[in-house]
Order: structure tokens, then C-alpha cells, then sequence
């Protein structure tokens, strides 16, 4: 029904729904897990102020659940800025390095600064945040030339840097401790149970500073969708795109990673859902992510809490059931794509 609907008409209906969406999972992800929360009860708990409930969801719930809905927002926004950029949808934020770099910071904080007691908390997803921000700075200056940034070598140093990255981790893994190796793998899977309000005010700052950064980007990245050259003409400055894009994706996604560890797939799967439900334009398509994106972390999140509680799965395992058979019929459909073109 969707599709037969006019072009405008379809962006503004699919963008009411998500709309309508987010706020509908966020009451599920505040009202559900070890201990239920009627939905309806739960502006009145809060209203009152007291009691376990509002305990439960003051302290415990509500910053999970926003900081799930920040992760999935910035994780979405990245994967959309970036496969408009390399104008291919199967680009994910993790090629440019941040995620893999995030990872290599948060393994050497665990494995070789052990003891480090309640700075842990602050520490880790700092550190975090430094190696996917030193390992992005690494690879834009490894694709700067004469003629500016080349996206292609770009995308090639950053598979070699996650190859790399992954043997740096496997070593560290192979040098850790019991109690360290477990820490490095819910930290590797992801999850959003060590997200708190201080936590959640520093990564709101970071991502504030991504949305700003890649909001404005949506009529440059439609312009880019003709090709370099006819971008050019339009009046588009290709090598601030290029950059602004790929730092404005590093600082969200580095944020993101920082907060929740290895939570994958959402960046390829919001926007490519998106684009199949209403269309391509960037214009709704970047808000239209983060809406998406949101949504999805958060009632993964709840997915992770509530198939086998008391006891909680990592986020990551929940997005990589969901986004892995995703990412084979992006694949598939792609392939049909390249044969029915070829023919």
C-alpha cells in the first residue's frame, strides 16, 4: 500500500509512523525486563517520585533506554551519511575503522591496565573513544593525497586496518586473564547495561556534536548520488564533504561504541530498511535512520533482557541474529541487481 502512494506522500507517511514508533518502544524498553513495569502505571511512578519502581526506572531503566535509543540513532545516522558517500548500501560504519579502533582501545584498557577499580566505568569507554577516533585520524590521513581524499582507498585501508585491529585483539585476548577475557567479551558482543546518566551526558555531548555535523549533509549527498563530476558542477565542495562526512561519522559512532560496545548491524539495516519503505532521498532518509535506528537498538535491547530472564544475552548476539541473514539478502539482491544489469 505503501509503495503506490505518491513519492512525497510516502516519506511524510513512513516518517509519522517511526515517529510513532520510537516513543512506543521506548515505554516497552522501560516497562519490560527481570522486574515488569505495567506501561500505563509508569508516568504516574514517575510523577510520584518513590518507591522500588521509580527506583528501578530512575536509576536502571530510563538511561539504558536512552542510551540504547542514542546508540541505535548514531549508528544509523553513520551508516546513512557514509553509503551516501561511497553511494553503496551495503557500507557499514565499521569500515572506516572506528568500531574495530573502539574495540583495540577497550582491550588494552582491560587487559593491560587491570585493577583499575571504579575508574573502569569512566575509563574504558574513554579509552574506547580514543582508539576509534586515532584509528579514523589514521586512515584519513592514509587516503589524503594531491587531489584530496580518495574514497577508495579509504574503504581499502580500512579492511586492512580491521584485519589488523582483529589480530591486535585476538593477541590481547590470547594474554588475558580469566576474569579480563570475560570483561573483553561482553565488551566485544555489546550491551547497554553499564550506561548511566553521567555516561549518557557525556555521549548526548558527542552525539549532539555528530547530529550537527551530518544534518546538514543530506543535499550534498543527494547531489553526489549523479557522480563526483556532476556533484562538482552543482556547486558541491567535494573534499569538505568527504571529510565532514567521515568526522562527523567517527565522533557518532566513536560515541557509540564508547557507550555500548560492539553493537553491529544497525547502521547497515536501518537505512537500507528505510530506503525500501519510502525511498532514497537524504533528505528524509537521514532523519528518517535515526528514527529507525533508535528504535531498533531499543527493542533489541529489550529482545536481550527478556528471552532468557533473569539472565541478559549481549545486544550485539540479538543485532547479529537479526542483521546477518539482513545482510546476505542485501547481498543476493544486489547480485540480481549486477546480472539483470549485465544481460
Amino acid at each position: 500500500m505503501i509503495a503506490r502512494l505518491p513519492l512525497s506522500r510516502r516519506y511524510r507517511l513512513v516518517l509519522s509512523l517511526l515517529l510513532a514508533l520510537l516513543p512506543l518502544s521506548l515505554l516497552l524498553g522501560l516497562a519490560f525486563g527481570a522486574y515488569a513495569i505495567p506501561p500505563l502505571e509508569i508516568p504516574g511512578i514517575l510523577l510520584r517520585g518513590e518507591g522500588v519502581e521509580y527506583q528501578v526506572l530512575a536509576a536502571l531503566r530510563a538511561p539504558r533506554v536512552l542510551g540504547a535509543a542514542l546508540v541505535g540513532a548514531l549508528l544509523a545516522l553513520g551508516g546513512a551519511v557514509l553509503q551516501g558517500l561511497f553511494r553503496n548500501p551495503l557500507v557499514d560504519p565499521g569500515l572506516i575503522g572506528v568500531s574495530s579502533g573502539a574495540a583495540l582501545g577497550a582491550a588494552v584498557f582491560i587487559v593491560l591496565l587491570p585493577g583499575a577499580g571504579a575508574l573502569q566505568l569512566y575509563a574504558l569507554p574513554l579509552f574506547a573513544f580514543l582508539g576509534g577516533l586515532l584509528a579514523t585520524l589514521f586512515l584519513m590521513g592514509l587516503a589524503r593525497g594531491p587531489g584530496g581524499t580518495r574514497v577508495a582507498i579509504l574503504l581499502l585501508g580500512g579492511i586492512a586496518l580491521n584485519a589488523l585491529v582483529g589480530a591486535a585483539v585476538g593477541f590481547l585476548t590470547f594474554l588475558a586473564t580469566e576474569q579480563e577475557l570475560r570483561s573483553l567479551s561482553f565488551w566485544t558482543l555489546g550491551g547497554f547495561a553499564a550506561v548511566t546518566w553521567p555516561l549518557l551526558l557525556s555521549g548526548g555531548l558527542f552525539g549532539a556534536l555528530a547530529f550537527l555535523l551530518l544534518f546538514p549533509l543530506a543535499r550534498p549527498l543527494n547531489a553526489l548520488a549523479l557522480g563526483e563530476q556532476e556533484a562538482f558542477h552543482l556547486g558541491v565542495g567535494l573534499e569538505g564533504l568527504k571529510l565532514r562526512a567521515v568526522a562527523g561519522t567517527a565522533l557518532g559512532v566513536g560515541a557509540a561504541v564508547a557507550l555500548a560496545g560492539g553493537v553491529g548491524f544497525i547502521g547497515l539495516v536501518a537505512p537500507h530498511l528505510f530506503r525500501l519503505l519510502a525511498g532514497a532521498d537524504h533528505r528524509y532518509l537521514l532523519p528518517g535512520s535515526v528514527l529507525l535506528g533508535a528504535s531498533l537498538a531499543v527493542l533489541s535491547d529489550l529482545l536481550a533482557r527478556t528471552l532468557l530472564a533473569p539472565q541478559e544475552l549481549p545486544v550485539g548476539v540479538v543485532t547479529a541474529f537479526v542483521g546477518g541473514p539482513f545482510f546476505l539478502y542485501l547481498v543476493l539482491r544486489y547480485k540480481r541487481e549486477v546480472f539483470r544489469a549485465a544481460s
